[in-house]
């Protein structure tokens, strides 16, 4: 199964740079240790959101979790890095109550 209207999902090129890039987020520094040891920082961070929607828009959902607000969707899938090496992450999405877009939440390695 795949995420309803995957082919819209957007991801927030600053909650990239604020969150999962950021090495003074208190949640995710952890993760941006991770990406940054990959050679993702902020100067190539369309590089990683291109990479993510690629994800939710060729792989099948691997889990649901309904929530008070909205679905998520946890898919995984490949990433190439800007090495061009090949990295495997687990993302999550959510489908808001009362949208229909998918919106990047998190993503850490498999």
């Amino acid at each position: 199964m795949w995420v309803p209207n995957a082919e819209d999902a957007r991801v927030d090129p600053e909650k990239l740079k604020a969150y999962l890039l950021s090495e003074t987020h208190p949640v995710g520094r952890a993760k941006a240790k991770f990406f940054r040891s990959l050679g993702f920082d902020e100067s190539n961070s369309a590089v990683l959101e291109r990479g993510l929607i690629a994800i939710i828009k060729t792989q099948e959902i691997a889990e649901t979790t309904a929530s008070p607000y909205g679905s998520k969707y946890v898919v995984e899938g490949t990433i190439t890095t800007p090495s061009g090496t090949l990295v495997k992450l687990r993302t999550v999405w959510i489908v808001e109550q009362a949208q229909t877009i998918p919106r990047f939440v998190t993503a850490y390695p498999l």
